[in-house]
């Protein structure tokens, strides 16, 4: 009797074992990410640029070039590599922490240049790297490190709704917030990360996907049950799909 194949590693990630916890989302996604490159064909003519948090070892999986960024300034090196390479395919791998706090200024003005970069945003409301502290996405009433009573909107201020602001730039070209959470969140956001590196290429400006995912260590909950509160609790706060995308016309 036969057998078929139902799982190959892809050819764009390196045959080297995960660091992340359990039931982290970062693997999901380097493997989406993955994919997406050697469908399109483009491995030999794509860089990523990780910087500062769980992910900031992420040139150990991905076997294409790599350029290691300063903690939040990925846009900008991203900026500088896709300026000078134009052929490139250029993406950052960002998470909340790094992204909307002390990369803020970096994404927002990329964003409003228009730079033809793609940002893969992993928001899983909490610094996950430095121990667990309230990150700009941590949800109101969320335990943290610092909050450990819940996010008190009067003296921590609201989570902040980063993809929504730079859908008012005037360079932002394709923006879509996803999850990780289930096979059918899982195959929609592989789709958005196709897409957005399609805008890219085309050149139409700068494209971001934002993608929930779990933080069951920090989050202090079982893997099953941190994709659970993320379906039930933060996509309150951050509402999945399209938020831009002036393709569509």
């Amino acid at each position: 009797m036969g057998f078929q194949r139902v799982y190959s590693r892809p050819r764009a990630l390196k045959d080297a074992p995960f660091h992340y916890c359990p039931g982290c989302g970062h693997s999901i996604i380097h493997r989406l990410v993955a994919e997406v490159i050697d469908e399109m064909g483009i491995q030999e003519r794509t860089i990523g640029v990780p910087p500062a948090g769980c992910a900031v070892l992420a040139y150990n999986y991905f076997d294409i070039d790599m350029g290691e960024s300063p903690h939040g300034r990925g846009a900008a090196v991203a900026t500088g590599l896709k300026r000078v390479l134009p052929d490139r395919v250029v993406f950052t791998y960002q998470g909340d922490g790094d992204i909307a706090a002390i990369g803020t200024a970096e994404t927002i003005h990329a964003a409003n240049r228009g730079e033809k970069i793609t940002v893969i945003f992993v928001n899983n409301g909490v610094y996950g790297m430095t121990g667990g502290q309230m990150a700009p996405t941590t949800i109101l009433g969320q335990e943290t490190t610092t909050t450990p009573g819940g996010r008190d909107q009067g003296r921590d201020g609201f989570p902040l709704n980063l993809t929504e602001m730079l859908a008012l730039t005037k360079g932002s070209a394709y923006l879509e917030r996803t999850a990780v959470t289930n096979p059918k969140n899982i195959m929609r956001t592989k789709k958005a990360i196709e897409k957005a590196f399609r805008v890219q290429m085309d050149g139409v400006g700068f494209s971001l996907v934002e993608i929930l995912s779990p933080c069951p260590t920090n989050l202090k909950l079982r893997p099953a049950d941190a994709w659970t509160w993320v379906e039930e609790k933060m996509v309150d706060f951050f509402p999945l799909g399209v938020i831009k995308d002036v393709t569509k016309g």
